[in-house]
């Protein structure tokens, strides 16, 4: 069913980032990251109080292929 919109503004996108209005068949954003991360990593808020002593962040990864980007084309 076609879709009718009005005004819209788009003030900036990132470089995989996908901007969608109305009917679509297929979104394939180009994009893949890896992140390692440490105990307390990710934490936010106002005074937080994380204590690691001892933190170890294992990066041994022994895939070759974590997700393939081959069919998206």
């Amino acid at each position: 069913m076609p879709a009718i919109v009005g005004v819209a503004q788009v003030i900036s996108i990132g470089s995989s980032s996908v901007f969608h209005i109305g009917d679509v068949y297929k979104i394939m954003p180009f994009s893949s990251a890896k992140t390692f991360a440490g105990a307390g990593s990710f934490n936010t808020g106002e005074q937080l109080k994380v204590h690691n002593n001892l933190s170890n962040t294992n990066t041994n990864d022994s895939d070759v292929i974590d997700q393939g980007m081959i069919l998206n084309a």
